[in-house]
């Protein structure tokens, strides 16, 4: 085995899983290497090794994006503590989601504001899912339209507690059903060095609200008009 794929086992072993392979190679008489892939694959089960691997490799580099955001952020917090009291951000942004009921249908509004009269509107149905999953689209539907202009720190709210919370939290707290979102929504703040996401009132995300309110509205009619013609 090569030094590379031994390094790859040992990267995708925890800590558990390396001191049961170091219990089994003094037992049985193999050495590290045969004992730690003998472990892992145990581990695996039917999915088999390399699916394992495929598996934590993937992890890894979803850990790794999340500790850049996390830098990312720290940066821009400990910048905007250095430089003293700042002016209004010259890049605004606003984002909501919803489903009805709950789960149901999904909708996202979003709003991006910029310098030189930059208005982007962002009106969405998004399919079957929960309010959280449609917070956390509408999020990255506004990080992407913010990366896309080449928006520089902005300010970034909404009126979701769950879905700022969940980005702002470490690995550990997060929800795992939202990982996938929360993975790309820091993902996408590591492109945007600066930028800040805060929580605010619903009555002050009120043209995001109507935004994705539009969205479901134009669903309902679609549908409707589709059924008519059925």
């Amino acid at each position: 085995m090569t030094d590379e794929a031994e390094a790859l086992l040992r990267a995708a072993a925890f800590k558990a899983e390396l001191a049961a392979s170091r219990r089994l190679a003094e037992r049985s008489g193999m050495n590290d290497t045969e004992a730690l892939r003998a472990t892992l694959a145990h581990s695996a089960g039917a999915a088999g090794l390399d699916q394992l691997l495929r598996e934590r490799a993937a992890r890894r580099l979803r850990s790794e994006q999340a500790q850049d955001a996390r830098r990312a952020l720290a940066a821009a917090s400990l910048a905007r503590r250095q430089a003293g009291p700042a002016a209004a951000p010259q890049w605004r942004a606003w984002f909501d989601g919803s489903a009805r009921p709950n789960p149901g249908r999904c909708t996202l509004g979003a709003v991006l504001e910029g310098p030189g009269g930059v208005q982007v509107e962002l009106s969405r149905a998004l399919g079957y899912g929960n309010s959280s999953e449609a917070e956390y689209q509408a999020l990255i539907a506004v990080l992407q339209a913010a990366v896309e202009h080449g928006a520089v720190a902005p300010a970034i709210q909404g009126d979701s507690q769950v879905v700022i919370d969940d980005v702002h939290a470490p690995e550990s707290a997060a929800a795992s059903s939202l990982q996938p979102y929360r993975a790309q929504a820091r993902a996408l703040l590591a492109r945007l060095p600066g930028a800040t996401l805060r929580w605010i009132p619903r009555h002050k995300n009120g043209r995001a609200d109507a935004l994705s309110q539009r969205a479901a509205t134009i669903d309902t009619e679609e549908e409707s008009h589709a059924g008519t013609e059925d």
